[in-house]
């Protein structure tokens, strides 16, 4: 059965979705960059990291703020990715999550790509940023059921049932796969709140003069 399309506006702009979509899908079908960290396309929406926030409205000049991932395109929204208000949102989440794991590459590469200067919460030296990627893949792809969260709030992690490996894990090594924490870490932060400088986009990123991103000279910081 062919599904409804839904019209709706997004920065400014008209488009068009499918009935059941996400805001996240219909923008990156129209070539619009919305940043993720515990979003993949293989699995299904979380909306833990919150970093995909976007102001949503209905015309009426009331908005709010909702994740991308998770929330369906509605007749008639208006959605803006890049307001002042997502900007800061964005902004808040990105030094919450390096100063929560500063050695974990993906948060400083969000934090560089919203234009964070400074942290000003202490810092922790986590490698698991809780975007629950690991838990998802080991329960809907490799059906291994290993894997789950424990504890709350700040004391939060994951682990497997009292701690120990049960029959049901497969040794498949999926969660490493998707585990944001097992990417090449920047070399870290010298100084309380501050950020390592050199994450900046691959495509823009050259380490010295003579060379390319990826080379192994004393200069590439990866």
């Amino acid at each position: 059965m062919k599904k409804k399309i839904i019209n709706m506006t997004l920065d400014g702009k008209r488009l068009e979705a499918e009935e059941g979509t996400t805001i996240l899908h219909a923008a990156r079908e129209y070539g619009v960059h919305i940043p993720t960290i515990c979003y993949l396309e293989s699995l299904s929406p979380y909306g833990a990291c919150r970093i995909c926030v976007v102001e949503i409205g209905r015309g009426n000049g009331n908005t709010s703020l909702d994740t991308s991932c998770t929330r369906e395109v509605q007749e008639g929204m208006e959605v803006q990715t890049q307001s002042s208000r997502v900007v800061r949102a964005r902004k808040m989440i990105a030094e919450l999550q390096v100063a929560s794991a500063p050695n974990v590459k993906v948060a400083q590469d969000i934090a560089a790509r919203v234009g964070l200067m400074k942290v000003r919460f202490p810092m922790d030296d986590n490698r698991c940023i809780l975007c629950g990627l690991c838990i998802r893949m080991c329960y809907e792809q490799m059906d291994g059921k290993a894997l789950g969260f424990a504890g709350r709030g700040t004391g939060r992690w994951v682990t497997m049932p009292f701690q120990e490996r049960p029959e049901t894990c497969r040794l498949c090594r999926g969660c490493d796969y998707v585990c944001p924490g097992t990417i090449i870490p920047c070399q870290g932060v010298k100084e309380p709140g501050e950020l390592c400088g050199r994450c900046r986009p691959v495509e823009e990123y050259r380490c010295c003069p003579n060379s390319t991103f990826g080379c192994f000279c004393e200069k590439n910081p990866l």
